[in-house]
């Protein structure tokens, strides 16, 4: 009599130190996406650079506009000039795949500037794009004018109008109190003779903002410019998502610790073949 000996069949699992290493490393990848994308979502908004000026100069001032869509892009962008304190003299950069558009209006009431009486001046800039050009999700494109002479005024108000492609107007145009809590959407604003608020670091760095010069980004990739240091509620948010990230990485480990070893079924199981 021959006894032949089938072996069973051994089913092989991944080891449990594996698993740990995969799961927290997807853990600790949410978190630090999380982490970046608060103080990006805070400050991202239509701003003007430089954030300051000097009274009677000419300046390039350079509009910032992100896309905040995810499902359109930004295809029109019109930002309005002062009326009571007016620029005398607007001129565009060109911008390939845009056209723009220097509107020239009455002023509502005659200004007095330098011994002369102004009643029309330029009064508002609009970029509009052309065939299939955009602001796709996730980019940015900067607009600029050169424009002055600069109103010898406390702070000059731009608001901005951003249009998508799927017909929505988003109106930048919201009044930053002087506490610098930021609003919902706050109308880029160029300072003049008033400082701008505690949280703003805008363009010109001053001998105050030396101590902290070093919390501010210097350039982004796309475009060379950089935004103003991260302010207080985006590094909050910064703070909150690698908070949430560790305690879910701490879930995870724990979960999977506390996990019941799995046993190989049949693992010694033989079957007798009968010559």
């Amino acid at each position: 009599m021959n006894r032949t000996t089938v072996p069973a069949s051994v089913t092989t699992r991944r080891p449990r130190s594996s698993v740990v290493v995969a799961r927290s490393a997807a853990a600790l990848g949410a978190a630090a996406l999380l982490a970046l994308a608060a103080p990006l979502a805070a400050s991202a908004h239509v701003h003007v650079e430089p954030g300051q000026a000097e009274a009677g100069s000419y300046e390039t001032l350079t509009f910032k506009v992100p896309n905040e869509s995810a499902t359109a892009g930004t295809v029109g962008l019109v930002v309005d000039l002062p009326t009571d304190t007016p620029f005398t003299s607007v001129s565009y950069e060109p911008l390939p795949g845009w056209t723009t558009e220097v509107t020239t209006s009455t002023l509502p009431e005659p200004v007095e500037l330098d011994g002369a009486t102004i009643t029309e001046a330029p009064t508002q800039v609009t970029w509009t794009a052309q065939g299939g050009t955009q602001i796709a999700p996730g980019q940015f494109q900067q607009f600029v004018i050169s424009a002055g002479a600069v109103p010898d005024t406390g702070s000059i108000a731009l608001p901005a109008h951003q249009r998508y492609s799927d017909g929505t107007v988003v109106d930048w145009a919201d009044a930053t109190p002087a506490s610098g809590e930021e609003p919902e959407h706050p109308a880029p604003t160029l300072y003049v003779n008033d400082a701008p608020p505690a949280d703003e670091h805008a363009g010109h760095e001053t001998d105050d903002d030396t101590t902290t010069a070093g919390l501010s980004t210097s350039g982004d990739s796309a475009s060379g410019s950089g935004d103003a240091a991260v302010g207080p509620l985006a590094i909050g948010l910064g703070i909150g998502g690698l908070a949430l990230g560790a305690l879910a990485l701490v879930v995870s480990v724990v979960a999977l610790t506390r996990r019941p070893r799995a046993t190989a079924s049949g693992a010694s199981t033989s079957g007798r073949v009968d010559a």
